[in-house]
């Protein structure tokens, strides 16, 4: 199959600003900005910014929306206000295994947003559309904009200060999970503003992003340098992630990954049973798994990254597999995250981590690292 490459929207504006460019999940983007230690750091202490916008973006209305969506995802969205986000919420195949998660922001009963992972931007729309036939919502319209709009993340303990320089005044009185819809920013109308964020920042205070068009996004990304917001690349949102315990599609969970084993309790309800894989889930959890998911930390001061795949051993008795490993400068040591046997998943025990054909001694730890 060929594969699709496309360029995030506001590459030019990314490269303006010193952006290394690469790949991710069939999208050119910034890796970095020159430093991505700096640009980590700069996240947890002061405050970032960063063009996520090869996230996928959705619009999803019609008169029984809200009953689609709630057959499709795996969490009981009659919890969700107006004005509110789902937090994430699973598509699960009838199996029980993760397909993506995703995220949903109610604006009413009729109208739904959706952001979905980089990989899955097709893969996601195509799943929605053929269950929306099946179940014959043909009333319900899904759009993929994609590539006609931005996201943008204002991400740190200073993002409100960033926030109500650009004019955003209500940025300290948005709750966690809330977005306004149609919101000011830098003299505009955006489509939303929510206080969110996935670079663990809720450990002190959540950043904000902002949903909007390509040229008004590329203001925002300008102006909110120009304001003190460092530009920060994929480099340094995966480490800010990985120290936060959120899991990345396609390489700490998949269709073969079930929540259960994932310990990924947020996005699921363990007592809806009409949904995409949720009488399979719920037979999960009762039965029980043989892997569960853990955190990793090494010793502090060694400069070692384990990787994607690395053999987690008892001593010679292999019980694991890592998933992401990254060295957090936060820390100043190096984390990870994988699958253990639950024979050997004892939080605060130590395990060995095949780490450049050598072991190295890892602590168990629970999420978040930071």
């Amino acid at each position: 199959m060929l594969k699709i490459v496309r360029e995030v929207p506001l590459l030019s504006v990314q490269r303006e600003l010193g952006g290394s460019v690469g790949e991710f999940a069939g999208w050119i983007t910034s890796m970095d900005y020159g430093n991505p230690m700096e640009e980590h750091m700069c996240t947890r202490t002061s405050v970032s910014v960063f063009d996520v916008s090869h996230m996928g973006r959705y619009v999803i209305k019609g008169g029984r929306v809200f009953e689609f969506l709630q057959k499709l995802v795996s969490k009981d969205l009659s919890e969700v206000g107006t004005g509110k986000m789902s937090g994430p919420v699973l598509l699960m195949n009838e199996n029980a295994g993760i397909r993506d998660d995703i995220m949903l922001y109610k604006v009413s009963e009729d109208l739904w947003f959706a952001v979905v992972n980089a990989p899955n931007v097709d893969k996601d729309l195509e799943w929605m559309n053929t269950w929306r036939v099946r179940w014959g919502y043909t009333d319900i319209e899904i759009e993929n904009v994609t590539l006609k709009s931005t996201l943008i993340a204002i991400q740190g303990p200073k993002a409100a200060e960033v926030m109500e320089n650009l004019g955003f005044n209500e940025a300290r009185n948005l709750k966690i999970l809330e977005f306004a819809y149609g919101a000011e920013v830098a003299g505009k109308k955006t489509v939303l503003v929510s206080r969110s964020g996935w670079t663990g920042e809720e450990v002190r205070s959540f950043g904000f992003e902002i949903w909007t068009d390509v040229d008004h996004g590329a203001e925002i990304l300008r102006k909110s340098v120009a304001l003190g917001a460092r530009p920060a690349g994929l480099i340094a949102r995966d480490t800010l992630r990985l120290e936060a315990g959120y899991l990345l599609i396609g390489q700490d969970m998949d269709e073969n990954t079930n929540p259960v084993e994932a310990r990924y309790w947020l996005p699921i309800s363990l007592e809806k049973e009409d949904c995409i894989g949720c009488s399979k889930l719920r037979e999960i959890y009762e039965k029980g798994v043989s892997r569960i998911r853990v955190g990793l930390k090494l010793k502090k001061g060694l400069r070692v990254i384990p990787r994607h795949n690395a053999g987690i051993y008892a001593g010679n008795n292999l019980v694991g597999r890592v998933t992401s490993g990254a060295f957090s400068p936060y820390l100043n040591a190096g984390v990870a995250m994988g699958y253990v046997n639950v024979s050997h998943a004892y939080i605060g025990s130590k395990l060995d981590l095949d780490v450049r054909g050598g072991k190295q001694k890892a602590k168990i730890v629970d999420f978040p690292l930071i």
